[in-house]
């Protein structure tokens, strides 16, 4: 488990004792769940330094506050993996928030600067560790992890031809064959499933391409252009994510039309929901989906990298409409200049559009590898491939330090584990290594 960056906390808590009237007051607590997440969010007065470590026999949160004082805020009924929370003064002016958990988490806290209107937040996020919530829940095996489903919107179409070559070559027409490439691709990887958006020389709006990846519960939006510029010579691939002036305008507008919308934020219908819930809500959504979509977008740039030379190396952000989905992760893709004469000749060719297909995928490939859902199939598959633990027994010599060192494991963990309080091994002892 881990929580804020120890210098990061280090940091923040020098800058608190140098202004001393900087103190906080924590005014209201709530909690948001669902079976792989739980979130505290707490209304803050202002900024404020904090640490954030795990306790175990039994499982348990703690959460320092620095220079804080309770204010008007009540601790509420445990959800999730939180059976109850409490809050104490172990030192003067230090507010400790205690979260009595249902199993072990990983943990994360963050804080969000205040909006018009709005007061500083603090987040303290906690994850399953074993893909299951702190309630009992039915186990997983491999036949029943979902695959992971991409939704790949070819631009344009239809009454909307896109750019156009100077030999002709209409960017519907291309994009169309490189994403059903991409969704071949797709399908040949265990645990993935493709879904095209438009599967025809169809016009979609764009919020209609939004809606069918929505209503097919998709992990990634994937939109294929082909760009295009005044200067023939321009050239390469561009990878976009969503702009954060994108996200604060689309926000404003689910905010507004929350009550008349069936539309949902990672699930959770937004229209009973108060202007401060739902804004926290939605907020907590499009955060957590514009970093998975920039992490993502940086893996299929590294892979259209070694196909062609890409026109920015780094993701770029944009504006882009097709990209606004809240709770969707989503990239767009301007796989080469139609405007080139070369690149255009490239873009009608098979064997190039299949180039793109694979470099694409591989990029989503390697994302999901590193950050499959715990209900995936993806996930489930890795969980049976990877051994649950590692024995070992002690040598003359050995420390419990130095084989924590060795197995790359936390000290703590491996106290934990094994049931060690101190740190006395004995030699011929078993000691059991936790992975992942």
């Amino acid at each position: 488990m881990q929580g804020l960056p120890v210098k990061l906390s280090f940091v923040l808590l020098l800058l608190l004792q140098h202004s001393g009237s900087l103190a906080a007051e924590l005014n209201n607590v709530r909690i948001s769940a669902s079976d792989t997440l739980t979130r505290v969010i707490m209304d803050m007065s202002g900024p404020v330094a904090h640490e954030l470590f795990d306790l175990a026999n039994p499982d348990r949160v703690v959460l320092d506050l620095h220079k804080t004082r309770l204010g008007a805020a009540k601790m509420p009924t445990g959800r999730g993996f939180i059976k109850r929370l409490r809050s104490g003064t172990p030192q003067k002016s230090t507010l400790r928030i205690v979260l009595d958990l249902s199993a072990a988490v990983k943990m994360r806290s963050y804080q969000l600067t205040p909006e018009e209107g709005s007061t500083h937040q603090l987040v303290v996020e906690l994850t399953s560790q074993t893909g299951r919530t702190g309630d009992a829940v039915k186990r997983l095996d491999k036949s029943q992890g979902r695959k992971l489903i991409i939704a790949i919107d070819a631009g344009h179409g239809g009454i909307d031809p896109g750019a156009i070559g100077k030999s002709g070559t209409r960017e519907k027409d291309v994009v169309l064959q490189i994403a059903q490439k991409l969704k071949k691709r797709i399908d040949a990887e265990a645990g993935f499933e493709g879904v095209l958006v438009r599967t025809n020389d169809s016009f979609l709006l764009h919020r209609e391409r939004m809606r069918i990846a929505r209503e097919h519960k998709a992990d990634l939006f994937v939109s294929i252009h082909a760009d295009a510029f005044k200067e023939v010579s321009a050239h390469g691939s561009t990878v976009y994510v969503l702009s954060e002036r994108g996200a604060s305008s689309e926000a404003a507008r689910w905010l507004a039309e929350r009550e008349n919308a069936a539309d949902l934020v990672g699930g959770v219908s937004l229209g009973d929901k108060d202007d401060m819930l739902a804004s926290v809500l939605l907020d907590l959504s499009q955060t957590a989906t514009l970093s998975a979509s920039i992490e993502v977008g940086n893996h299929v740039a590294s892979q259209l990298g070694k196909v062609k030379r890409l026109r920015k190396k780094q993701v770029q952000q944009a504006n882009f409409l097709v990209l606004k989905s809240p709770d969707v992760p989503s990239i767009l893709i301007e796989t080469a200049f139609i405007s080139n004469p070369s690149e255009e000749k490239r873009l009608r060719q098979a064997s190039h559009q299949k180039q793109w297909a694979s470099a694409i995928a591989e990029g989503i490939v390697q994302y999901f590898h590193a950050n499959a859902p715990p209900d995936s199939l993806v996930a489930q598959q890795q969980k049976l491939s990877r051994p649950q633990e590692v024995i070992y027994t002690v040598s003359r010599g050995d420390t419990l330090s130095d084989i924590a060192d060795r197995f790359d494991v936390r000290l703590r963990y491996l106290r934990k584990a094994n049931k060690i309080r101190g740190d006395r091994i004995r030699v011929g002892q078993i000691i059991r290594i936790p992975q992942g």
